[in-house]
């Protein structure tokens, strides 16, 4: 898919143009010459053909899934390439860390994606809300980053959420007896250690972006906002640190708590196996098939041992009573 925007000044506007059909992917076409910011997602061969006749590199997705700095951040042809790894779902659904590629020329900003970062569904719209504006392509990749960084302090939030009900539950001992529950507590803790790396991996990502975009752009007026968003990034990494901790000390909590209930229950079995065995004993002594035994002949024989059976399992409780062990 191919959406293209021209800036109004006050936002962007999408502009209308023909998007090649799944039918026909190879179909041509030009792009409105006014179009300051390109967003390819998925693009289809004549989709990146048109952009290929900007003089622009579309990257595929193996080359934008190259670990190396070199790969990631760098300046061709008069344009700057500039790759970070953002969370966002794929088309299944499903929640990914998957690579984006920003490409910065003098008059139009492109970018080109595989999987579907929320800040690139709500930018669009309030895209002359913030602080950078959306006049000049530079404007629109600094507004799209605070865009993603406010996504990101969102997913923080909610990970934070999470953790404190997670928390609740297993402290308040509501869960202590419900194995099914913390089970389903160390589920959502273990998704929300997910959630924060991915959020970490971001944010290392995009405080080298905009680095080599400051230093790209050096005398153009945008060090303040390069440098508040880099503040921002770097409060965002203290939090997730923060919170990744609370992950750790929520999963031992929620660990220890399903051991507790274990032991519990291995203890209650243990104590009845216990109580028993002096009965037991008794009962195997009087079971055994000798000629002459003690009683046999008796008519106090039967309850005297039943007496004796009880007996001993009642000292045996009340000596683990005696030694707090129940």
């Amino acid at each position: 898919m191919l959406f293209a925007y021209r800036s109004t000044g006050a936002g962007l506007s999408r502009v209308i143009t023909e998007n090649p059909s799944l039918a026909e992917p190879t179909l041509a076409f030009d792009l409105p010459a006014d179009a300051v910011w390109v967003d390819l997602y998925r693009p289809l061969s004549g989709q990146v053909a048109a952009v290929g006749g900007l003089g622009i590199h579309v990257p595929t997705l193996s080359e934008m899934e190259e670990i190396e700095i070199s790969s990631r951040l760098y300046h061709e042809d008069g344009a700057d390439y500039l790759t970070v790894v953002l969370p966002g779902r794929d088309p299944d659904g499903h929640v990914i860390a998957g690579p984006v590629t920003f490409v910065l020329q003098p008059s139009r900003l492109i970018t080109v994606r595989h999987h579907l970062p929320r800040a690139f569904e709500t930018y669009p719209l309030r895209a002359g809300q913030g602080p950078a504006g959306c006049a000049t392509p530079d404007r629109i990749f600094l507004g799209l980053m605070a865009e993603i960084v406010g996504s990101l302090a969102d997913s923080l939030e909610e990970a934070g959420r999470v953790l404190d009900e997670a928390g609740r539950r297993v402290f308040s001992g509501h869960a202590a007896n419900r194995p099914d529950l913390l089970q389903k507590t160390l589920e959502e803790v273990g998704l929300q250690g997910e959630r924060l790396s991915r959020v970490r991996t971001a944010t290392t990502t995009l405080d080298r972006a905009l680095n080599h975009f400051a230093a790209a752009r050096d005398g153009q007026g945008l060090k303040a906002l390069v440098k508040a968003e880099l503040r921002d990034l770097a409060a965002l990494a203290v939090h997730a640190d923060f919170l990744a901790a609370r992950v750790g000390l929520a999963v031992d909590a929620t660990l220890g708590m399903i051991h507790l209930a274990q032991n519990a229950t291995v203890r209650i079995v243990s104590v009845v196996a216990v109580l028993f065995l002096p009965p037991t004993l008794v009962a195997s002594a009087y079971g055994m098939n000798f000629a002459t035994m003690p009683g046999l002949d008796r008519g106090w024989g039967y309850p005297a041992v039943l007496g004796l059976m009880l007996a001993s399992a009642l000292g045996t409780y009340l000596f683990f009573k005696w030694k707090h062990w129940l």
